[in-house]
């Protein structure tokens, strides 16, 4: 061999060292945790949209879906996903509690008629008076954990005067299905879906009790080393938030089979209750945040009282 294809093989072998640690930091995996009612993120998963984008910074996407918002955000505090989808504005105080360090990267805007109590259509159930010594089926740390304590408290009523069965959606329904319960307290699509199916009847919604907005997250430590990843999600959702909005119908096509083949017009009743405006979020935004940290504290439900505001703020780059 000779003296000047040897030095080029070195030359060569050099460069592949220098730029093989490039390569592989290049390489990386965004971890997502969602949930079925994380209506963007599903709708940017099922279009490819997300990925899409994030491929040209060489960046895969793996996608985790959870039962609900507090497993998701559980899982968010143990570094086993990178980033959350939308949960209830309830979920982050409860992790909060648990020490976890979150950053709130997004927000939608509130969409209070988007949860519900629910009663069946032939309920005697009438005033939320009536649900004193009932049986109420709730997901626990949801938004309308908190929903259920506003309704009680302006019937004048505690926790202490229900019997609260904690369930995930899904056992909720089955539960609410079966007469287990005499109410149910949930969100869209489950709302629509039970008012369309089995024709349950609206005691009350969040209309002045509860804004119900929907916040993003992600690990600080992730979002301190990624703010570039941060900005392209948060620019994606948006601009799916903005397109769900004006194509309703489009939208329902793509969400109905992933929603247990709902139909279109479930999926769009559902839809039009959500506001789906994407916002960053602010300091002044946290003031509900801690309303509902104190409401919960105020009822035994979380050990020790939570700042709401001892969160880091992801400041998005809008336009």
């Amino acid at each position: 061999m000779s003296r000047v294809s040897t030095w080029r093989r070195w030359s060569l072998a050099l460069l592949a060292g220098a730029l093989l640690p490039g390569l592989a930091q290049a390489e990386q995996t965004l971890r997502i945790g969602y949930q079925k009612s994380s209506t963007l993120l599903t709708l940017l998963k099922a279009q490819g949209t997300l990925e899409q984008r994030l491929k040209a910074d060489g960046i895969r996407v793996s996608w985790h879906e959870f039962p609900s918002g507090l497993p998701l955000l559980e899982a968010l505090n143990l570094g086993n996903v990178d980033l959350s989808a939308d949960v209830a504005d309830t979920v982050p105080v409860f992790t909060q509690a648990a020490g976890a360090k979150l950053t709130y990267f997004a927000r939608e805007a509130p969409s209070p008629t988007a949860q519900a109590i629910l009663v069946p259509a032939d309920s005697p159930l009438k005033t939320l008076a009536d649900l004193k010594g009932k049986r109420i089926a709730v997901t626990k740390a949801a938004g309308s954990h908190y929903l259920l304590i506003q309704a009680l408290a302006k019937a004048g009523l505690g926790f202490k005067d229900i019997a609260p069965a904690y369930l995930i959606p899904a056992d909720g329904r089955a539960a609410f299905e079966n007469r287990k319960v005499d109410a149910w307290v949930t969100w869209d699509p489950y709302v629509a879906s039970a008012q369309r199916q089995q024709q349950a009847r609206v005691l009350a919604d969040g209309s002045g009790l509860a804004s119900y907005q929907r916040y993003y997250l992600a690990g600080s430590d992730y979002a301190k080393a990624h703010p570039e990843v941060l900005q392209q999600v948060y620019s994606s959702l948006r601009e799916v938030g903005i397109w769900t909005k004006a194509h309703p119908g489009e939208a329902a096509a793509i969400l109905g089979p992933l929603w247990g083949n709902l139909d279109s017009a479930t999926v769009q009743q559902a839809n039009a209750r959500r506001s789906y405006d994407v916002q960053p979020v602010r300091v002044q935004d946290l003031a509900e945040q801690q309303r509902i940290a104190d409401a919960f504290q105020r009822e035994g439900l979380l050990p020790k009282r939570v700042d709401a505001r001892d969160v880091e703020l992801f400041e998005p780059k809008e336009g």
